[in-house]
């Protein structure tokens, strides 16, 4: 019987070597029930899915609401503005983990980065819709 072997994937390795010829992926989020499942909750999948170390050319993320929620449209129609800010500080600083709402929850606030401030307001403003 063979035995699992851990392994780990290098994403920067698979960029430089792969890079042009990488697949294209397709992401499908599915939600039903903004009652069960929060919008806030749905937002911050959307953009950890949005915010992976892949060409965002070759990167499409899909939300199905089956439930067709005016909730979960208008908090999309949010993400998508605070995405303009937070794609952009993910892939400047490295963010982990790329969920806005569990960053900002367990990050300290970093030294000597001003766009911090910033993106949180942008967030908290988000959030109190």
């Amino acid at each position: 019987m063979e035995r699992c072997h851990p392994y780990s994937i290098h994403t920067q390795a698979l960029l430089e070597r792969f890079g042009k010829e990488l697949p294209g992926i397709d992401i499908f989020v599915c939600t039903a029930d903004p009652l069960l499942e929060p919008p806030s909750m749905v937002v911050n999948t959307v953009l950890s899915m949005m915010a992976y170390n892949y060409p965002p050319e070759k990167l499409s993320v899909y939300l199905s609401d089956d439930g067709g929620s005016n909730l979960t449209f208008y908090a999309m129609l949010e993400a998508a503005n605070f995405s303009k800010t937070w794609l952009p500080f993910c892939k400047k600083f490295k963010v982990e983990p790329m969920s806005p709402e569990a960053y900002f929850r367990t990050a300290s606030e970093p030294l000597n980065v001003q766009e911090w401030p910033s993106v949180k307001v942008i967030l908290n403003q988000s959030c109190k819709l």
